[in-house]
């Protein structure tokens, strides 16, 4: 059923569903298809009905930097509703996926209308304010070791079944990783190699298992206190 009642964003915001719905449009991409592009024009917002999308900027040696994957009930596109500038990064679906899209006229419609929509922007915004800052951070500090260590916890979730364990799935590709962090590929590689070495992680047929995230977070630690 293609309603804004599905979209997680406006669920109990009171909006009148019908007005809205009939203003957005729904499509389906295919794995690979380029949803939006830096530096488009267009100013729609998207919700993620289902799928998953790379969020990534490429420099100008053409160097691409992952900024995060997405998947259903998420949304982007936000910013360019707001201040109707070009797109500041690339948007690909990794899978298929279907999305409503919103005109922006019709996304501030909806966020002056509801507080409760406007609510949950303006906590959006700030909570990515929040991680760009720890990233830059991250960048300005870390090397790249200490990079990927933090990369790898936050990738992760709790391994079901193994306390104290935690797992990125599926496993990360090495490139992918280094478009994460900023590094090469091979930077990537010796340093996985390393942790695997020591025990640190392993990986297995669905899944990077970090065995001692411990040891991770103490270093992380470490390498805070020493550029203090």
């Amino acid at each position: 059923m293609q309603t804004l009642a599905r979209v997680p964003f406006f669920k109990d915001s009171e909006l009148d569903f019908e007005k809205f719905d009939r203003r957005c449009t729904w499509r389906r991409y295919d794995a690979g298809e380029i949803i939006v592009d830096f530096a488009d024009l267009s100013s729609d917002v998207y919700f993620i009905m289902s799928g998953d999308v790379r969020i990534l900027i490429r420099t100008v040696a053409g160097k691409e930097i992952i900024l995060g994957e997405m998947k259903g009930g998420q949304y982007f596109g936000e910013l360019s509703a707001i201040d109707e500038t070009p797109r500041s990064a690339n948007v690909t679906a990794l899978t298929n996926a279907e999305m409503c899209i919103m005109p922006a006229s019709v996304f501030r419609e909806a966020v002056h209308t509801s507080p409760v929509v406007a609510d949950r922007l303006l906590r959006l915004l700030t909570s990515r304010i929040r991680d760009l800052n720890a990233r830059l951070t991250e960048h300005s500090i870390f090397d790249v070791k200490h990079r990927l260590y933090s990369e790898l916890l936050r990738l992760s979730v709790q391994r079901p079944g193994a306390p104290g364990e935690r797992a990125v799935s599926p496993p990360p590709f090495h490139h992918v990783l280094a478009a994460r962090i900023g590094c090469r590929r091979e930077q990537v590689t010796r340093e996985l190699s390393s942790l695997s070495h020591e025990e640190v992680v392993v990986r297995t047929r669905g899944a990077l298992v970090i065995r001692r995230p411990k040891i991770l977070e103490e270093r992380l630690a470490e390498a805070r206190r020493s550029n203090g």
